[in-house]
């Protein structure tokens, strides 16, 4: 049985995939996640049910009244399949969450901005994702909701490893931020490998859409910080930020370059995509947000007057399996997955 407030999210627009914001063109989204532990008290990756249902009481005691509107609490044991998906489609839980027993939960703000994953590798993690390029403004978002849990409940600390995680590449600040770019044109450009390879080199590590494991279908990279231990959280975000700050240069640098000296392979890649998109009966994910992120490419540069950039935010998310199983006719194989996703696809575009 669907839980009812899940129910209702794969209609709605996603919160971190605003139309607006700073460089949201190139920017998707902002995201900070801290990670915390009770002291005294084992890592989920060791604790009984029993154990592991007492963190969860004392943190949801904690949360409660710290944001204007109440949490969503959602019991990630008692979901079923489609919807664990749905919440991890829509970046707002890890599938670590979904290894625990018991115990396991999502506090969710309605916005979808800010969230409390509980046990999940650790007893806490906290997440405040933005739309556009707002490192700052994310973690002081997420930052007060950590000042009042550190208030009411006793975090693990130390004075030499900083707060204290189950992996121990965490410790530190426990502070993970990260920054998902949409860089077609420097894919287009065959400029990317050599662009990652300098991230990775200044100590900064590239992942896909999904976080660590998944490929950067759709040009969509996700830039975060690798080390937690030995810089404040202040120094963290200002270093990533002005690495993000270059790629996006880099970027529109290449666009430029395009439109001036390649305009024909551009409008052929840009025209192919969305003729793609438009007319097929069959698409697999990949190949949907491959062209999907060509699209998205074409209505930055205003190449299109009737296609909007919501409609297009919002196919990124709905093109998902889980969300087309609410949002389309029921899909059973592979085939018929890809059936839906391209009738979803095409009926979307004519709209307009």
């Amino acid at each position: 049985m669907s839980n009812p407030l899940i129910a209702e999210l794969p209609a709605q627009p996603v919160g971190w995939l605003a139309d607006s914001g700073p460089d949201e063109d190139i920017a998707i989204s902002s995201r900070i996640r801290l990670a915390r532990n009770l002291a005294g008290r084992p890592f989920p990756v060791h604790a009984t049910d029993e154990e592991l249902s007492a963190v969860a009481d004392r943190v949801i005691t904690a949360a409660a009244g710290i944001t204007e509107k109440p949490w969503w609490r959602i019991d990630i044991c008692e979901l079923d399949g489609t919807d664990r998906m749905i919440l991890f489609e829509r970046r707002l839980v890890s599938r670590e969450l979904f290894k625990r027993p018991a115990g396991a939960h999502l506090l969710m703000e309605p916005d979808e901005q800010t969230g409390i994953m509980v046990n999940e590798e650790d007893h806490i993690r906290l997440q405040s994702l933005l739309p556009g390029l707002q490192l700052a403004e994310a973690y002081e978002k997420i930052d007060r909701v950590d000042c009042v849990l550190a208030e009411k409940l006793d975090i693990a600390y130390d004075d030499k490893l900083g707060f204290l995680t189950s992996c121990p590449t965490n410790l530190g600040t426990a502070m993970r931020a990260s920054v998902m770019l949409h860089l077609p044109a420097l894919v287009l450009e065959n400029r990317i490998a050599g662009a990652v390879q300098g991230i990775g080199q200044l100590g900064l590590t590239v992942r896909g859409i999904f976080g660590e494991g998944s490929d950067n279908r759709g040009n969509l990279f996700q830039i975060s910080n690798q080390s937690t231990l030995g810089e404040s959280e202040p120094e963290i975000i200002d270093r990533l930020g002005r690495v993000i700050a270059k790629l996006i240069d880099h970027e529109k640098n290449a666009r430029r370059r395009l439109l001036d000296s390649r305009m024909n392979f551009l409008l052929d890649k840009i025209g192919r995509a969305y003729g793609c998109l438009r007319n097929a009966y069959i698409l697999s994910a990949g190949e949907a947000l491959n062209a999907l992120s060509l699209l998205r490419l074409g209505v930055d540069l205003k190449m299109f007057d009737h296609v909007s950039i919501h409609t297009v935010n919002n196919l990124f998310v709905r093109i998902n399996p889980a969300h087309l199983s609410k949002l389309g006719p029921p899909a059973t194989d592979p085939g018929n997955i890809d059936a839906a996703r391209a009738t979803l696809v095409r009926t979307m575009l004519r709209e307009k």
